[in-house]
């Protein structure tokens, strides 16, 4: 017998351990295909709610936020971009042409986008979500940019003239307050967030063989 699971994949489109995590819980899924079958909703977080549009250098955000060095900064970036690169997701480096990935921006408008994604359909909102980690973390693209949001919007199948609409309102914004106070309320604080069934919780960008397990364990417990 299948067993189908519905899961809330609470993330941010600048978490680049949301980008591992996806990836390996996509892995572990079709590891178990067969007897597992999954919904994936994508629910918003926002690493730094208060980051202003025009963002911030990465290694100064890191080093301020973290306490860290920036020699410490540059490790743990390549640290992620190695295990990005054994999942298959492509993070660029500081130092390539064009910059690469140089830094971290506001990501609300992004949210409302994914909100209205999610409204469309299932396929859509995945379509974007995946869309946008790659603009920002492979391309080096800006999540906080109407431009960058309507063209991986219509990359994804959906309105580039209905995406420039929300994009121009405020529309969704009430909405997206809502699902992040949620999932504070709820004792998610880091992302990704990977709630299984309203109930069970996977923290992190783990491992495809932590996510298999996991998935397992749930699906025969019922």
């Amino acid at each position: 017998m299948t067993i189908h699971l519905t899961i809330d994949f609470v993330s941010d489109v600048s978490c680049p351990w949301c980008a591992i995590g996806l990836k390996a819980l996509d892995q572990a899924l079709a590891r178990l295909a067969g007897d597992i079958t999954a919904e994936l909703h994508f629910q918003p977080f926002e690493l730094n709610p208060q980051m202003a549009p025009e963002g911030q250098e990465i290694t100064e955000h890191l080093t301020n936020k973290y306490g860290i060095t920036p020699q410490q900064a540059d490790m743990n970036r390549e640290n992620i971009r190695l295990r990005g690169e054994a999942v298959g997701f492509t993070f660029s480096r500081a130092d390539q042409p064009g910059g690469g990935r140089s830094r971290i921006y506001n990501t609300f408008d992004a949210h409302r986008l994914l909100h209205w994604a999610g409204l469309e359909s299932a396929g859509k909102q995945r379509a974007l979500k995946e869309g946008l980690l790659k603009a920002y973390f492979t391309d080096g693209q800006s999540p906080a940019s109407h431009a960058v949001l309507e063209r991986v919007a219509a990359q994804a199948g959906l309105d580039r003239l209905e995406a420039a609409a929300v994009l121009a309102s405020q529309v969704y914004a009430n909405e997206v307050r809502e699902r992040q106070s949620f999932y504070l309320s709820q004792g998610v604080h880091s992302v990704p967030a990977v709630i299984i069934n309203g109930r069970h919780l996977i923290s992190g960008g783990q491992p495809v063989e932590v996510f298999e397990q996991a998935l397992r364990q749930i699906a025969a417990a019922g």
